[in-house]
């Protein structure tokens, strides 16, 4: 696993709330659900990073997200 670095991310009180749900209920920890979201969104947007090889399909699997598009609505979060 790669090392973890500490940053600072400003959320919605909505977004937070939601968040601790989600947490109570799965037991995934919050910072897990936002570094997923991060993966989500670099894998979406890979084809404006220029000069970097493709990036692999993320550990749960590849998401229904494709590159370039807006179908967020289709995640299955």
């Amino acid at each position: 696993m790669p090392k973890k670095i500490a940053t600072t991310v400003y959320i919605t009180e909505e977004q937070q709330q939601l968040l601790k749900e989600l947490n109570q209920r799965s037991r995934v920890p919050i910072a897990e659900f936002i570094r997923q979201g991060i993966d989500l969104i670099l894998y979406k947007y890979q084809d404006l990073l220029p000069g970097q090889i493709p990036l692999e399909p993320l550990p749960l699997g590849r998401p229904e997200v494709e590159p370039g598009t807006d179908n967020t609505s289709q995640l299955d979060l």
